[in-house]
């Protein structure tokens, strides 16, 4: 019967490894830094000379996409992120 608890441990291991790391990914939505968002921007082709502020907008944010509003030197965007995919971007300058 030794097996059946290393099973056991195992399970409760993997499980508490996925929380962790939904866990995390919620975090990382919730306290994205500006600098990380205007790094999604300029991946993406977008131009962030100097990022300022971001404030996340709660009104706007679903479950599994949450949106951003960041301020550059240059422009602000409305940026949409939803786990492994593409940043949605909208210029609103």
């Amino acid at each position: 019967m030794v097996g059946a608890g290393v099973k056991g441990s195992v399970w409760a291991g993997a499980f508490a490894v996925a929380l962790l790391v939904s866990g995390d990914r919620v975090a990382w939505a919730q306290e994205t830094p500006p600098e990380d968002l205007a790094s999604q921007l300029r991946l993406q082709g977008y131009r962030c000379d100097e990022p300022v502020t971001a404030q996340r907008d709660a009104q706007l944010s679903k479950p599994d996409e949450v949106v951003w509003n960041l301020r550059c030197g240059n422009a602000s965007y409305r940026m949409r992120l939803t786990p492994d995919m593409a940043a949605r971007i909208e210029k609103l300058d």
